[in-house]
């Protein structure tokens, strides 16, 4: 490194920051979904179609990103990112002016494809400045203030998007067209405020990032890579097979989840509560894993990061069993307290996902952040669901996908001893990729 290159530890802090703001982003989703629902009339499916656009842009996206990495380097890639996420959320602007759904979807695809090139190149950047054995803790440390930004995001976005009232389907049917318009412009402009300065602070930040010289980790990515391998030759590994599998379904839950909260917990045999008081419960249900994300980040200096990851699955198992199978408080309580345990399960799968990979680790995080589409159709899955046979009962595909985290932590996330990983892994290890 030369003396103007940023140190792994600041490079650490400016790193983090960007989990904040897309953590934010990301699960203002939340909020807008029961808005837009009720401004367009839409069903559950439908409603989903904000996650399935969103996520979506991680399977379209991610591949696209890696080579962006490969070509350009973490920093420009950074900077590129932040960029495209600013674009995306001034597309709201005239989604809300003109009120239309499709632009409001097109305007998430963008958002998200911004936030998918960050997250290819954070990710993976956090894990490998420092020792390897503390990449689970970096990462959790990390992703916790990711949790801050989804904590904040559904309090703030509550108040500033669900804090009008909203109509019901019964009043909207007797409004004449041009009331109809009318109230759906003055709904969908509550939207616009927000976004537009979130699009200010992301021209900031990518400003500021550009100011420093991150350290480049060119051994990590494919310019580091003499052999070339391809995308297939990764997925070869099965730690890293299984750990894609594994974020799509541990996304995807965490995900369903959240976004039927506000729905879920407005039931009468729920919470019977307001959507605005429902969005309290969002903010300690993504709360509740920045907390396990701190606590997680000592843990992990101590224990197995496989068998933290089995044993927090098991626990949201039964969170989420008990709200299938109970009532008021005790469901209401038992399906927020699933944040606490989802706390760790990206940064364990994320870090098992890729360890040991090498100049591949660059393809690796592609095929893992790609597997972030599983917050797209899961919920909608889960919707489809909610239409049939209630929003409660449908909680039970949740419960599926963190029974296969748990075989993920316990058992698939090893890497196999016939496994031949690249000959140049050791010299690309990350301890020394960072300058160590």
């Amino acid at each position: 490194m030369n003396d103007r290159t940023a140190s792994p530890r600041t490079a650490l802090i400016v790193a983090t920051t960007l989990f904040f703001m897309w953590g934010f982003i990301t699960v203002l989703n939340d909020v807008l979904i029961p808005h837009l629902k009720s401004v367009f009339t839409l069903n559950y499916a439908q409603a989903m179609l904000v996650q399935f656009i969103f996520f979506g842009a991680y399977f379209v996206m991610s591949l696209p990103a890696g080579r962006v990495i490969a070509r350009l380097g973490y920093r420009a890639s950074i900077v590129i990112g932040l960029g495209v996420t600013g674009v995306g959320a001034l597309l709201f602007i005239p989604a809300a002016q003109w009120v239309s759904y499709p632009l409001f979807l097109l305007a998430f695809f963008v958002l998200a494809s911004g936030i998918t090139l960050l997250q290819v190149a954070a990710n993976p950047y956090v894990c490998l400045l420092g020792e390897p054995r503390l990449a689970s803790s970096r990462l959790n440390l990390a992703q916790a203030l990711n949790s801050l930004g989804t904590t904040i995001a559904p309090a703030l976005g509550g108040a500033l998007i669900l804090s009008g009232g909203v109509l019901g389907a019964t009043e909207l049917s007797r409004l004449g067209p041009a009331d109809l318009l009318a109230y759906r412009s003055e709904q969908a402009a509550l939207v616009t405020g927000p976004y537009i300065g979130l699009a200010v602070t992301l021209f900031i930040l990518a400003v500021v990032v550009w100011l420093f010289r991150l350290p480049a980790l060119t051994e990590a990515t494919a310019r580091g890579d003499a052999q070339r391998h391809r995308f297939a030759d990764v997925l070869g590994f099965r730690h890293v097979r299984l750990g894609v599998i594994a974020i799509f379904l541990y996304v995807g839950a965490e995900v369903a989840i959240g976004s039927f909260l506000i729905n879920y917990l407005s039931l009468p045999g729920i919470g019977a509560i307001s959507e605005a008081q429902a969005a309290g419960y969002v903010s300690l249900y993504w709360g509740g894993a920045m907390i396990g994300r701190f606590v997680g980040f000592a843990l992990l200096r101590w224990f197995d990061p496989r068998h933290l990851l089995g044993l927090f699955a098991a626990i949201a198992c039964v969170l989420v069993a008990t709200t299938l199978l109970s009532q008021g408080s005790v469901a209401l309580w038992s399906i927020v307290a699933v944040g606490l345990f989802n706390s760790i399960m990206f940064p364990n799968i994320f870090t098992l996902g890729i360890a040991k990979m090498g100049p591949m680790t660059d393809k690796a995080s592609s095929l893992l952040i790609m597997a972030i589409v599983g917050g797209a159709i899961i919920p909608l899955l889960q919707g489809l669901l909610a239409d049939r046979i209630g929003i409660q009962h449908a909680f039970v595909l949740p419960l599926l996908c963190y029974l296969f985290i748990i075989h993920y932590g316990f058992s698939g996330s090893r890497i196999e001893d016939g496994s031949t990983l690249p000959d140049d892994a050791v010299s690309a290890s990350p301890a020394r990729a960072a300058g160590h």
